[in-house]
């Protein structure tokens, strides 16, 4: 669902952008769609953390996983991945709204993004500058110490099996989870403080770059990432090929 509303918010705004040259947006819906974009990360972040306890408990406490991870504790995980979200991402919305914007409204990205919208204002933008690295480092910045831990305590679990075929299978499980990590991190994390501190030292197509795979790359192979480990999956596509390949012949 976060992937979907990721892409949502932004690919048909890019696409109308690149096939019909619609270059204009209101302020509302700039305003509306860098909402969405921080509140979604911060969403997603949160997931992760999730997903990296959830590997955790099946991999460090097998015999406990039924009874930790009830679909009562799931739903008030998930719900407080959201609530948590909004209460970060809230203020970003007011302090954009505060701001007194000048003539000049031109953003040179390809969808409104915090800072991109806060660097249009004829005001000082110090308070968005504060707020956006604080909000980066104690959402996203702790998550990613969480999932670091939690694979650490992962690896030292795994290399205590004592048989090889347990370790790849206990690898397997959480390799796939490593790869949407490194996916969803590494170029927003890339983009947010290249976009801050970068300055004009990275050129600016390289930054639009990064920001563009960073919400369309992760959503679209997170269902191949995952469908690849999936036994059901893997059986299905593999004999919708075969089907399709017999039909042709």
């Amino acid at each position: 669902v976060a992937d979907l509303l990721l892409s949502t918010t932004t690919v048909p705004r890019m696409l109308a952008i690149f096939w019909f040259r619609v270059r204009d947006i209101s302020l509302g819906a700039c305003i509306a769609q860098a909402f969405l974009i921080h509140f979604i990360f911060v969403a997603e972040s949160a997931i992760l953390v999730a997903m990296a306890f959830d590997r955790y408990v099946a991999i460090c406490n097998p015999l406990r996983y039924v009874t930790l991870l009830t679909h009562s504790v799931i739903w008030r995980i998930e719900l407080a991945a959201v609530v948590r979200s909004l209460c970060i991402v809230l203020p970003i919305f007011h302090l954009l709204l505060r701001l007194s914007y000048c003539r000049n409204r031109v953003i040179p990205h390809s969808y409104c993004e915090h800072m991109a919208v806060a660097r249009l204002a004829c005001t000082s933008i110090k308070v968005n500058v504060v707020y956006g690295l604080t909000v980066v480092l104690l959402s996203a910045g702790i998550d990613v110490v969480f999932i670091a831990v939690s694979y650490g305590l992962i690896l030292r679990a795994v290399f205590q099996l004592p048989s090889a075929g347990a370790r790849r299978k206990a690898m397997s499980t959480c390799g796939s989870h490593l790869c949407i990590i490194l996916l969803f991190y590494m170029p927003a994390f890339f983009s947010f403080f290249t976009h801050r501190f970068g300055g004009h030292s990275i050129p600016r197509h390289i930054h639009i770059l990064l920001a563009c795979l960073y919400v369309v790359v992760p959503p679209m192979l997170n269902p191949i990432i995952y469908g690849v480990n999936n036994k059901q999956i893997r059986e299905t596509v593999m004999s919708m090929l075969s089907w399709m390949g017999n039909r042709r012949n």
